[in-house]
């Protein structure tokens, strides 16, 4: 490490040197004084400009969250997973989006059955109040029976592609995405019914 090079190895070194191409010749000067440690290392650095009044320092914080909502949003709309929120971001729970979205299921149809047996039991009529309160006992009944089978499906496709990797919560998040309507899932569905995720 210490040693000197050996007349070979100079020479050699000598030769690489005249083959490659300069900008200035070697013992030209360059043509500016070499900066102080302390300068350069604060050329290095990148300041931060903070504003002197309050006032400012908000706007600009506001303008910077404005700026980050409308990224998320605009990816929300279009699947970009650079700026989707972190509840959404990462294969894993791209898979279960997939998983969800392919299939049909009942719970999506939840809130519209729910619209209608809420009007149903509004009406003074008694039959239809009854019929309204079965109905509700048995759409509610059905789409827990969808939720567990969704979710063993869900788990067991989430063993067998993701093994030994973090599926914690992944689940809960397909189920809860079943209880929005198709089209007003976010982010936005990138398959279709019926294909394979």
């Amino acid at each position: 490490m210490f040693r000197r090079r050996s007349d070979d190895a100079a020479a050699s070194a000598t030769v690489l040197e005249d083959e490659t191409p300069q900008a200035r010749h070697p013992q030209a000067k360059k043509g500016r004084p070499t900066p102080k440690r302390s300068e350069a290392e604060a050329n290095r650095r990148t300041r931060v400009v903070v504003p002197k009044d309050r006032k400012e320092a908000s706007r600009q914080a506001r303008e910077r969250m404005r700026g980050e909502r409308e990224k998320q949003r605009q990816a929300l709309i279009d699947g970009d997973e650079r700026h989707l929120p972190a509840r959404d971001k990462g294969p894993v729970r791209k898979f279960a989006r997939d998983y969800v979205d392919s299939r049909w299921s009942l719970a999506e149809f939840f809130l519209p059955a729910a619209v209608v047996i809420l009007v149903l039991s509004i009406v003074k009529v008694p039959a239809l109040q009854l019929l309204s309160t079965l109905l509700f006992l048995l759409f509610f009944v059905l789409v827990i029976l969808d939720f567990v089978r969704l979710g063993l499906g869900l788990r067991k496709q989430l063993g067998e592609r993701f093994a030994g990797q973090n599926t914690r919560g992944v689940v809960a998040y397909g189920i809860m995405r079943t209880l929005q309507m198709r089209r007003l899932r976010l982010p936005k569905p990138q398959v279709r019914r019926g294909e394979k995720p």
